[in-house]
């Protein structure tokens, strides 16, 4: 039985990128049971009609599209201007990426820069044009999709973890900057999870243990579940978030260590 669409809610709109598939698809599923209206960002235009309808369908939300290519500087620019004068919008899920993985030199530089493009150029974009609204209103939340892979790297993930790293450091300067705030920025950090993404990558989900592979429906949930809980970081399959506090401390320790004009006596030889 369909439902009427409401045109206004509460809850405000969320902006999902990558939503045709995978993560972005689930957060579409999830955050309108929660009452969301929702503004779907893909390249596929076909497949976000189809979710649109299904969800206005079963949700009674409203759904609209915005078919785009965020690789692609005209259609970055494009989402960014319509989200930023939106005063509907209340949330951003930064999801959208791409990976491409083989040793660096077997990588061309176009995907070298597709990846700099999507996932980390977009993703600071899109970020910064919602920011300003949400911090004239007091009110907004903005999810980032890092990886495990935003604080390692593996020798066919340089490219790919270089992105991820930017997108850890930047939601950590977001977070500081709306401190005072009820703005709120959420970084999560998933590991191997059950996307098309391997497929873009070239690799295949088959290289990995099962055991190690998550679905996107359970790194959602979690996700959200950590969202609820004012987590500024969120890593869906870490049982012990001791683990994450003891390097976070590693890191602050170290950076405080770094604060001194004078060299390292290490490096003070013959003086």
């Amino acid at each position: 039985m369909s439902v009427k669409a409401s045109s206004n809610s509460e809850k405000g709109t969320a902006v999902i990128t990558g939503a045709s598939s995978g993560i972005g698809k689930v957060y579409a599923d999830r955050l309108a049971k929660r009452g969301y209206n929702l503004l779907l960002v893909a390249r596929r235009g076909d497949k976000l009609k189809e979710l649109a309808q299904q969800l206005r369908n079963d949700q009674g939300v409203s759904a609209e599209i915005l078919v785009a290519d965020l690789g692609k500087p005209a259609d970055l620019e494009k989402v960014a201007n319509t989200i930023a004068a939106d005063s509907r919008i209340t949330m951003l899920v930064n999801n959208a990426g791409t990976s491409k993985m083989a040793p660096s030199v077997e990588v061309p530089l176009a995907e070298v820069d597709r990846q700099l493009d999507v996932n980390a150029r977009a993703l600071t974009h899109l970020s910064l044009a919602v920011l300003p609204g949400f911090k004239e209103r007091d009110r907004g939340t903005i999810i980032n999709i890092g990886s495990v892979l935003s604080f390692y790297a593996l020798p066919l993930t340089t490219a790919y973890s270089g992105t991820k790293g930017h997108v850890m450091l930047f939601t950590f300067g977001l977070q500081q900057e709306v401190a005072d705030t009820n703005v709120f920025v959420q970084l999560v950090l998933p590991a191997a999870t059950a996307t098309e993404l391997w497929d873009v990558a070239g690799v295949g989900l088959n290289i990995l243990d099962p055991a190690t592979i998550m679905t996107a429906e359970d790194c959602v949930d979690a996700a959200l579940a950590g969202l609820d809980r004012r987590e500024t970081v969120t890593l869906p399959s870490v049982e012990d978030p001791k683990l994450w506090a003891a390097f976070d401390d590693a890191r602050l320790k170290l950076f405080a260590a770094s604060q001194t004009g004078k060299p390292a006596s290490r490096y003070r030889v013959g003086r």
